[in-house]
This record gives C-alpha cells, sequence and structure tokens, in this order.
C-alpha cells in the first residue's frame, strides 16, 4: 500500500465522519439557523472531498460540479442570511 493510498483512505474516513456529523445536526438540530450552518458545512465537505479526488487522481473533470456546488453554497447562504434578517425586523 503506498503512502497516497493510504492518505486517501484517511482523508476519505475524516470527509465520512464530518459528513455524518453535519447531517446528525441538520436532523437535530434545534434552530433554522443550525440547520442552515450544517447545510453549509456538508456543502464544504462536499467540495473537499471532490477536490481531494481530482488531485488523487490527476483529472478536472469534476471541475464544473465542483465550481456549481460553491454557487449553491453561496446563493443559499446569503437567501438564509437575507430570510433570517427580515423575520429579525419584523
Amino acid at each position: 500500500m503506498t503512502f497516497l493510498q493510504i492518505v486517501s483512505i484517511a482523508a476519505g474516513a475524516m470527509f465520512g465522519i464530518g459528513a455524518l456529523a453535519a447531517i446528525w445536526r441538520i436532523i437535530r438540530g434545534p434552530s433554522i439557523l443550525d440547520r442552515a450552518l450544517a447545510t453549509d458545512v456538508l456543502l464544504a465537505i462536499a467540495m473537499c472531498g471532490l477536490g481531494a479526488e481530482m488531485a488523487i487522481n490527476r483529472h478536472t473533470d469534476t471541475l464544473v460540479v465542483l465550481l456549481v456546488l460553491a454557487m449553491f453554497a453561496v446563493v443559499g447562504s446569503i437567501s438564509i442570511a437575507r430570510f433570517m434578517a427580515k423575520q429579525d425586523v419584523s
């Protein structure tokens, strides 16, 4: 087993544990902001996983998917922030 395979397995395990923790917070989150933050974390973990896969396999085939995920994360965060700001004013 090469060093790259060991690092890949370790990174995959860490990404998996982080994703499970984020999903747990989405399910159990006491407030909408906790769930929104966990969703952002889950998207960030997915983006890091795609980036790691691209680096390990030395290709850029999924770069478009990575950019679309980043766009969804930014738009989602902004829309939730605007929604919560309107609720605070009322």
